[in-house]
C-alpha cells in the first residue's frame, strides 16, 4: 500500500496478495465510479474484463452488496435470485462467491469479491478479514482519486412542504425546528503507525466514555425512578463489556487505529445482528451502536454533537437513531420531539423518551434527505406524520389540531373522579394496562379503578440478564404499592414466539408462526425453574393484600391447572417458612386461543376471573397475522363473526359467576368499547389514554338500549356492522370522540 507504484498496480497486487492468502482462484475489485460499478482489478478473471465490465448497484451479485451494503456469502453464486453471468469475464467455472462492500462516508464505493471453484462457503474469519481490507482501500481509493465521492451525493431538501409518515413510538404532538443530532465521522486514516499508542487512545476514551454515562445516569431527572433506570443500567453494562474492549484491541493488532478498530467492531456486530431474526437483540444493537458511536467521537476528538453545542429554540431532533444517553443529552425545556429514520417500539430510547415525555416518530425513511437543518417541523405522532416547511394553512390546521387536543385533554381531565355509568345507571369497571414501574401512575392520573393487565415480562425485555427474585419482587411491590389499594392483575410472563430473551434460549429452534409457538404459558410450565421465581416473587410481594394472578395462551384447563398447582405450591413452602402471605389469591386466564372456549365449562369452576385478550384472539379467528400490514386492516374487530363469539362467551362466562373483562386493545376505541358493553362486557382494560374518552362514551351511553340494539344485528347481521353501530351512536347522541 505504501509502494510508490500507481494506484492501478497497487489494487494488481492487493487482489493478489488476496486470492493466495484465502485460497481462491479469483479475488476482484470493482468500484463506483460515475454512477456504475467497473471491474478495476482481478486475479483470475479474464484481464480483458478490467474496465470493461460494468454493474449498477443493485445489479447481480456484486451490485447487490453496493446497494444493501452487506455482505455476501454464499456457496453457490448461482442459486442467488441477483446472480447475474458476464461471459466476458470468464467466471462460468466458479461456484462460491463471497464479497464486502468498500465503504465511504456511510455508502458503498466499490465492492471487494473472492470466488471458488468448488461449493465453499467462506469463514466468519475471512470475512471479517475482507471487511478489514475494505476499510484500508476506501482510504487508498479515495487519496488516489479512484472513485467521486460526490458521484452520488446526497440530494439536497426539498423546499416545498412535505409530508413524512412513520411508527408511532411515543404519542404528542409537537413544533420546532429541525435539528440534526450529528454527521457520522469519517475515518480518514485506516492503518496504524504505532500499535501501542493506538491502543493507549482506546483505552483513554473508554475511561471518559465511561465517566460520561455514569454522570447522565446519575443527573437523569425522571420524577420517579421506574424501568428507565433498568435501561440504563443495563445501557452501563454494555459500556463496561470487557468481551467489546477486547474485540477492539484485536482489530488495533491487526494494525488499524483506534478509529478504523471501533469502526471494524461495529461492521462485524451489525453484519451478525443483520443475521439474527431476533427483535431484541436487534434493539440492543442501537445501544452497542450509540456506545460505538460515542466512543468514536472521544478517540477521534470529534465531540461536537447537536447536544453538546445547546439547543437555542423549541427543536425536533433528527437521527438516524438514538441511544439512550444520546437522548439524555439534551435540553429537556428545548427538546420537543424525536424523528427517527429507524427505531422500534421496544428499543430502549423508546423507553426513556415515554419516561421524558418526548414524542417520537420512527421509521421514516429517507428522513435525513427530505428535511434540510433548521426547517419547520410540525409533529403529529398520533396520526404517525410530520409536516416539513408547512404552508400556513397546514400551519392552520395543525394548530387548530393541537388547540383542540389540549382542550379536549383538559375536559376529559376533568373527567377523572367521575365514575363511568351509563344514563341507566350500569357501572362499568375501567382499568389500564401497564407493564413499566411508572405506569401505574396513570392509575391516579385517569381515575382508572386498576390495572387490569400488568405484563410483567416488560421486567425480562429489557433487561441483560433474568432478572433475580428480589428484583422482581420490588417491582411488583412497588406497583402494589402505587395503586393505592386499587386492585392489579399480574399476567406471569409472557415471553417467547415474538419476544425472545437472549438470555433464554429454548430448543424450539426457529418458527414459522411465533404468535401461535413455543411462547407464554406453553414455556414457563416447561422452564417451570424461572416460573417457580415469579410465584415466590408475586407472593411475598402481595403480603397482607390480595394478589390476582393471570395467566397467559392457556389452551387448554389442565395448562391452567397445572400453572395454578406451581403457585399453590410456592405458597405452601412459604407458609411453611413463616413468610408473611397475601390475605387471599385470585386466579384467572386469558382468553386468547379459541378452542379454550370449548372447555369453558369445565374451567369456569376453577376461575375467580377470564380476561378476553382481543388482539391474539382476532388474529386466530381469521388466521390472520397481526403484523402483516396487507392483513391489518382487513378483519375488523366489529366484524359479526368477532361479535357472535363474544357474545356466547359473555352469557357462559356470566352465568357461572365468573367476572369477565376484555384486556386488548378493542377495549380502548369508544365504538368498540360501545359494542363491548352491548354484549354484556363491563369490564374494560385499556391504555392509559384511552381512560377519559371510554368514560365520556359511557356516560353518554344508555346501556338497555345498546344492549337490544345488539341483539337485533347479531340474528341479522348488516354488511357494514361497524357503520350500523356508528350511526345508532349518532343517532342516540354517544360522545364517541
Amino acid at each position: 500500500m505504501a509502494a510508490k507504484s500507481s494506484a492501478q498496480a497497487k489494487l494488481n497486487r492487493v487482489v493478489q496478495i488476496i486470492a493466495e492468502a484465502t485460497q481462491s482462484e479469483v479475488c476482484s475489485i470493482y468500484l463506483l465510479r460515475e454512477g456504475v460499478l467497473e471491474l478495476y482489478a482481478t486475479q483470475g478473471l479474464d484481464q480483458g474484463a478490467v474496465h470493461v465490465t460494468m454493474l449498477a448497484p443493485g445489479e447481480g451479485l456484486v451490485g447487490t452488496i453496493a446497494h444493501d451494503v452487506e455482505p455476501l456469502n454464499l456457496d453457490e453464486a448461482a442459486s442467488h435470485p441477483n446472480f447475474a453471468f458476464r461471459p466476458e469475464t470468464g467466471e462460468e467455472r466458479y461456484h462460491s462467491f463471497a464479497g464486502v462492500p468498500i465503504i465511504r462516508r456511510e455508502r458503498a464505493v466499490g465492492v471487494l469479491c473472492v470466488q471458488h471453484v468448488e461449493p465453499h462457503r467462506y469463514a466468519d474469519v475471512e470475512i471479517e478479514a475482507l471487511q478489514t481490507v475494505a476499510m484500508v482501500l476506501s482510504e487508498l481509493i479515495a487519496n488516489a482519486d479512484l472513485i467521486d465521492i460526490s458521484a452520488s451525493p446526497q440530494r439536497a431538501a426539498p423546499q416545498t412542504a412535505t409530508r413524512l409518515q412513520g411508527l408511532k413510538l411515543v404519542d404528542g404532538m409537537a413544533r420546532g425546528v429541525a435539528v440534526f443530532h450529528q454527521p457520522r465521522i469519517t475515518i480518514e486514516h485506516t492503518m496504524a503507525e504505532d500499535t501501542e499508542a493506538e491502543r493507549h487512545r482506546v483505552y483513554a476514551a473508554f475511561d471518559k466514555m465511561r465517566e460520561q454515562i455514569e454522570r447522565m445516569a446519575a443527573q437523569a431527572e425522571f420524577g420517579v425512578g421506574g424501568e428507565h433506570d433498568e435501561v440504563l443500567e443495563t445501557y452501563k453494562m454494555f459500556a463496561y463489556d470487557e468481551g467489546w474492549s477486547r474485540r477492539i484491541n484485536e482489530a488495533i493488532d491487526s494494525g488499524l487505529t483506534a478509529e478504523a478498530a471501533i469502526e471494524r467492531v461495529q461492521q462485524r456486530t451489525r453484519m451478525r445482528m443483520r443475521q439474527i431474526d431476533d427483535p431484541l437483540l436487534a434493539e440492543r444493537m442501537h445501544d452497542l451502536e450509540d456506545l460505538s458511536n460515542r466512543l468514536l467521537r472521544i478517540v477521534s476528538g470529534q465531540m461536537g454533537t447537536a447536544a453538546q453545542m445547546g439547543l437555542r429554540q423549541d427543536s425536533i431532533l433528527i437521527a438516524r437513531n438514538l441511544g439512550p444517553a444520546e437522548l439524555l443529552e439534551y435540553d429537556r425545556r428545548r427538546l420537543k420531539g424525536v424523528i427517527l429514520e429507524e427505531g422500534s417500539l421496544t428499543a430502549h430510547v423508546t423507553i426513556v423518551a415515554r419516561a421524558m415525555g418526548v414524542p417520537v416518530l420512527g421509521r421514516v425513511r429517507d428522513i435525513r434527505r427530505l428535511i434540510g437543518e433548521g426547517d419547520l417541523l410540525l409533529l403529529d405522532v398520533g396520526a404517525g406524520t410530520a409536516f416539513a416547511r408547512p404552508t400556513p394553512a397546514i400551519e392552520e390546521g395543525f394548530e387548530a389540531k393541537l388547540n383542540l387536543s389540549q382542550k379536549r385533554r383538559a375536559q376529559l381531565a376533568a373527567m377523572r373522579d367521575l365514575p363511568p355509568v351509563t344514563r341507566d345507571g350500569r357501572r362499568i369497571t375501567v382499568m389500564v394496562n401497564a407493564g413499566l414501574r411508572d405506569d401505574v401512575g396513570a392509575v391516579e392520573l385517569t381515575g382508572a379503578d386498576g390495572i387490569g393487565l400488568f405484563r410483567t415480562e416488560f421486567q425480562f425485555l429489557v433487561s441483560a440478564t433474568l432478572p433475580a427474585r428480589e428484583r422482581q419482587q420490588r417491582l411488583y411491590r412497588d406497583v402494589l404499592d402505587g395503586a393505592g389499594g386499587k386492585p392489579v392483575i399480574f399476567r406471569t410472563v409472557d415471553i417467547g414466539g415474538d419476544k425472545v430473551l437472549p438470555y433464554l434460549r429454548d430448543d424450539a429452534g426457529e418458527e414459522e408462526n411465533p404468535a401461535m409457538g413455543w411462547r407464554a404459558l406453553r414455556l414457563a410450565l416447561e422452564r417451570d425453574g424461572l416460573m417457580k421465581v415469579q410465584a415466590r416473587a408475586l407472593i411475598e410481594a402481595a403480603a397482607g393484600r390480595t394478589l390476582n394472578v393471570m395467566f397467559p395462551m392457556v389452551s387448554e384447563p389442565w395448562e391452567f391447572e397445572a400453572a395454578r398447582a406451581l403457585f399453590d405450591a410456592q405458597h405452601r413452602w412459604l407458609a411453611e417458612r413463616g413468610r408473611k402471605l397475601p390475605q387471599h389469591i385470585r386466579y384467572g386466564c386469558m382468553l386468547e386461543v379459541p378452542a379454550l372456549a370449548e372447555m369453558l365449562d369445565v374451567l369456569l369452576p376453577q376461575l375467580d376471573f377470564l380476561s378476553v385478550g382481543t388482539n391474539d384472539l382476532t388474529q386466530f379467528l381469521f388466521a390472520a397475522d397481526r403484523a402483516n400490514p396487507k392483513l391489518a386492516e382487513r378483519y375488523d374487530w366489529l366484524s359479526p363473526s368477532i361479535l357472535r363469539f363474544l357474545s356466547r362467551i359473555a352469557g357462559q362466562v356470566h352465568a357461572a359467576g365468573v367476572d369477565l373483562a376484555v384486556c386488548g386493545e378493542m377495549g380502548g376505541r369508544t365504538l368498540e368499547a360501545m359494542a363491548l358493553i352491548a354484549l354484556g362486557i363491563d369490564r374494560l382494560s385499556i391504555t392509559p389514554a384511552a381512560v377519559g374518552p371510554i368514560k365520556s362514551m359511557v356516560r353518554t351511553l344508555d346501556h338497555g338500549r345498546v344492549r337490544d340494539f345488539m341483539a337485533e344485528l347479531l340474528v341479522r347481521a348488516p354488511r357494514d356492522m361497524r357503520g350500523a353501530l356508528a350511526e345508532w351512536a349518532a343517532r342516540e347522541g354517544v360522545d364517541l370522540g
